[in-house]
């Protein structure tokens, strides 16, 4: 028998981050990221295009969901709402 932890498999992972937010841009992404991580939580980005080939945003292409981990969801939703109530 092998003493090897065993590796989760990358859908595995994903399924310990929940989506907080959307973002229409690589600017907007990059300033929640950076308000998030003043805050003691990393995040992951998702988009379907890669903004630096095609920096536009058209019919949702532009989009980019923002993914913090599971423990951190309801804190990183929290301070996005208390945030863009401002």
């Amino acid at each position: 028998m092998s003493d090897r932890k065993k590796t989760k498999h990358p859908k595995d992972r994903e399924s310990e981050f929940k989506e907080v937010y959307k973002a229409w841009g690589s600017a907007e992404a990059e300033v929640v990221k950076g308000f998030l991580e003043s805050h003691g939580i990393s995040s992951l980005f998702k988009g379907m295009v890669v903004q630096s080939v095609h920096p536009f945003t058209m019919d949702g292409l532009g989009e980019i969901k923002i993914f913090v981990p599971e423990k951190d969801q309801a804190l990183a939703e929290k301070l996005l709402k208390s945030r863009l109530e401002e």
